[in-house]
C-alpha cells in the first residue's frame, strides 16, 4: 500500500490536503460519488473521465521544501494547480493557514495570491518590452504599490538572485539561466508565505540547471521559505527537497524523506523509481560516523553530520587521517573514517544496508 510519512510538528501546517481529488470529464463528480472514493483510474477513462489526482492527503510545514515528482501525467503538476486553485478540485478539502481555500469566493483567493503566494513556472513569462526592473517591480504596481517604493524592492531582489548590474536590461539580452532568475526575483518580491514551482529549470541545460539549483538552495537557506517544487528529476529532488512525494496515476504512491525513500521504498513503484540511485546521494555522514576518540589523530578538517555523503566524499578520502564531524552549534559529535566513505561509494548495497538516516 502507499505510505506517507507525516512530519512531527504539532503546530498549524502551512498547507494540508485531505482527501483531494481532481478528475476531468463532465460525469466525474456523479462517477466520483458513486465510486465511494475508490476510484479505479482505468474504468474512470473508459467513462470518458481522467483521474488527475486520487485521493491525496498530506501537510507541508512552515519552512519546508516539499517537491512532488513523477512521470509525465503522473499527476505532480495538477496537484500543485489544485493548491494554487488554478484547477478546481472535484472533491476534498484544501487548507492554507487553516482556512479552507476552497470556499474562498474570487476576491478572497485574489488576495491570497497577491499577498501569500509566489509562483515559478517552467515558462519564464516575463514581459519582453519591460526591463529586469521593472518585470520585477510588475506585481507589487499591480498590487497598488508606488512606482518608486516597487523599485527599491525590485532593486533589493535583483541583488538577491545576483542580478546586479542587469537592472535594465530587457529579457532577451540575458541568458536563459539569468531570465529565470528575473522570474524567481519577481515571485519573491511580493514576499509570499508559499512558493509554489512547476519544473522551474527543466528548460536550462545541464550546468546552467546546476547553477540554479545552486542559487536555489543559497535562498532558501536565507529565506526559509515554505515551497512546493514539482520536477521529474529524482537527482533534482534529491539534492533540494527536506521531503519528497513521488506520484503515479495521480495517486501519492511515497511521502517521505529522500534517504528513506531510496532505502526504504514503499511499494514496487517506488522501488524500481529509486533502485538506480547511489545511497552517498541521500545518506549523511551521520549515519556513518563513528563515537569520537579524543586520543586518536584526526584531520584539521571537520564536517557536519549533516553533510551529504557526496558532497564530502573527496576530501575525506584525501585526508590522511580521520575527520571529525561536528553538529550545529560546532561541537564535535563523532568521527569518520575514509573506509567507511569508500564502503558506500563502491561496496554493494546489501553491505550497508542497516546505514540508514533517520
Amino acid at each position: 500500500m502507499p505510505t506517507q510519512t507525516a512530519t512531527t510538528d504539532s503546530k498549524e501546517p502551512v498547507i494540508r490536503c485531505e482527501s483531494v481529488y481532481m478528475i476531468f470529464g463532465d460525469n466525474a463528480k456523479s462517477m466520483l460519488e458513486k465510486s465511494g472514493g475508490v476510484v479505479d483510474s482505468a474504468k474512470f477513462q473508459e467513462a470518458g473521465c481522467i483521474v488527475g489526482v486520487n485521493d491525496a492527503s498530506f501537510e507541508v510545514h512552515k519552512g519546508e521544501l516539499l517537491i512532488i515528482m513523477g512521470l509525465s501525467g503522473s499527476g505532480k503538476s495538477t496537484i500543485m494547480r489544485c493548491i494554487a486553485r488554478l484547477n478546481e478540485a472535484t472533491a476534498g478539502n484544501i487548507y492554507i493557514n487553516g482556512e479552507d481555500i476552497l470556499t474562498m469566493n474570487n476576491k478572497q483567493l485574489i488576495e491570497l495570491r497577491r499577498n501569500k503566494m509566489g509562483m515559478v513556472f517552467q515558462s519564464f513569462a516575463l514581459l519582453p518590452h519591460k526591463t529586469v526592473l521593472e518585470n520585477i517591480a510588475f506585481p507589487l504596481q499591480v498590487k497598488g504599490v508606488s512606482t518608486k517604493d516597487s523599485i527599491e524592492r525590485a532593486k533589493e531582489m535583483v541583488d538577491l538572485v545576483s542580478l546586479t548590474g542587469r537592472e535594465n536590461y530587457f529579457p532577451r539580452e540575458l541568458s536563459g539561466g539569468q531570465q529565470q532568475r528575473v522570474g524567481i526575483a519577481r515571485s519573491l518580491a511580493i514576499e509570499p508565505d508559499i512558493w509554489f514551482l512547476d519544473e522551474p529549470f527543466s528548460a536550462l541545460d545541464p550546468l546552467i540547471r546546476k547553477e540554479m539549483q545552486d542559487e536555489f538552495l543559497r535562498l532558501q537557506d536565507v529565506l526559509s521559505k515554505t515551497i512546493l517544487f514539482v520536477t521529474h528529476d529524482f537527482d533534482e529532488a534529491l539534492r533540494l527537497a527536506d521531503r519528497i512525494a513521488i506520484m503515479k496515476d495521480g495517486v501519492i504512491e511515497q511521502l517521505d524523506t529522500p534517504a528513506n525513500i531510496v532505502l526504504n521504498p514503499a511499494t514496487e513503484y517506488v522501488r524500481k523509481f529509486t533502485e538506480e540511485v547511489p545511497r552517498e546521494k541521500v545518506l549523511k555522514i551521520k549515519s556513518v560516523m563513528e563515537p569520537y576518540d579524543p586520543n586518536e589523530d584526526h584531520s584539521d578538517q571537520k564536517v557536519s553530520q549533516d553533510a551529504i555523503i557526496a558532497t564530502v566524499a573527496e576530501s575525506i578520502l584525501n585526508a590522511t587521517r580521520p575527520v571529525a564531524v561536528i553538529d550545529d552549534a560546532g561541537e564535535i559529535v563523532g568521527s569518520v573514517h575514509a573506509s567507511k566513505v569508500v564502503s558506500i561509494l563502491f561496496g554493494s548495497r546489501a553491505d550497508d544496508s542497516e546505514e540508514q538516516t533517520s
